[in-house]
């Protein structure tokens, strides 16, 4: 079957990219770390308490001694001189992943279960209960952008290096999980907050209405001051009534996402505001190990990119696949 994502499709290029994950420096690539417990609010985003190559050498005993620099600050020197040692090839990018808040359709899912859920009722635009396409927050979804907020705001009085360069995917629980999040912050770039749209950042795609997004114009309504990446088209280019996106073709996508993102953006650190399957896949593309976020979850991820002469390895990606058969129906 061809390929029905034709922005993964298959493009000859003179190098790309293969990407790792730095060990050791947060909690959640610790395989002893339970996601099903880890609460990144009070772990300081899992921020692991450690000494860094680049640590004062006149301060051997730093781990008994006062501090000068917290974690963070710590930390941001630690990718500095990462980047200022290594060949032009290397780059070392920290990735701050964040998941938006529950939205109306994670209420639905709940509600039916998994199984209706994927046969049928993710199919459908809604229910009496209100329309999950394009699924907007609900008002928990809100809550936890909040906490998120409040989260960020302590990890600032902590030293974390603010991002230089904010993405956010254009589904509508995003763009508001991103503007909740990031509000009042007074981070550089959120006042106005001008987060780059990017089309790629979405989650899986096709079948499930929730996922389909809004016209340009919507989004630009409702979020004035988002820009938008060049080509960014007035309606859904992606979403596919009658299949879904495999993973591996999932991870596909993001592994171009990441591709263009190391190749265009020069920062060091960048915030991410996607899904959990976005998450997911830029976890698997990094070489991390699974962490499923709960709604309005938060990871940090330190990345290591080396690009490489000529194409990138083939990959194995599955086919897009129909919708599941509802329990109970005819074959």
């Amino acid at each position: 079957m061809a390929n029905p994502n034709p922005t993964t499709d298959h493009q000859p290029s003179s190098f790309h990219f293969h990407f790792s994950t730095v060990p050791g420096i947060f909690l959640q690539d610790d395989p002893t770390t339970d996601p099903n417990t880890f609460d990144y609010v009070s772990s300081n985003f899992g921020l692991i308490d450690r000494t860094y190559p680049s640590d004062p050498a006149n301060d051997p005993e730093l781990e008994t001694t006062p501090k000068t620099k917290t974690q963070w600050q710590r930390l941001d020197s630690y990718i500095a001189e990462l980047n200022g040692a290594s060949p032009g090839e290397i780059t070392y990018k920290l990735l701050i992943l964040g998941r938006h808040g529950q939205g109306v359709h994670n209420v639905a899912e709940s509600r039916y279960g998994t199984a209706m859920w994927d046969c049928r009722y993710s199919l459908l635009n809604g229910d009496e209960h209100g329309s999950w396409f394009d699924a907007p927050l609900t008002d928990l979804g809100i809550e936890q952008a909040r906490t998120a907020n409040r989260a960020w705001k302590t990890q600032i009085a902590n030293g974390i290096p603010p991002p230089q360069s904010y993405y956010v995917s254009p589904l509508m629980r995003c763009c508001e999980t991103a503007r909740v999040t990031f509000e009042g912050t007074k981070l550089p770039g959120t006042e106005p907050f001008r987060p780059l749209v990017k089309e790629l950042l979405r989650e899986t795609l096709g079948l499930h209405t929730c996922d389909a997004r809004s016209s340009k114009s919507a989004i630009q309504a409702a979020y004035p001051s988002y820009t938008f990446e060049p080509g960014f088209s007035e309606e859904d280019p992606l979403h596919k009534d009658d299949l879904r996106e495999s993973d591996s073709s999932r991870d596909a996508r993001f592994y171009e996402l990441l591709g263009d993102i190391f190749a265009h953006d020069k920062n060091s650190v960048l915030s991410l505001t996607a899904h959990s399957g976005a998450i997911s896949s830029i976890l698997s593309v990094v070489g991390h190990r699974k962490f499923t976020l709960e709604t309005g979850g938060v990871i940090p991820v330190l990345v290591k990119a080396e690009r490489r002469g000529g194409e990138a390895p083939a990959r194995e990606i599955e086919p897009w696949f129909p919708r599941p058969k509802c329990p109970g129906e005819a074959c």
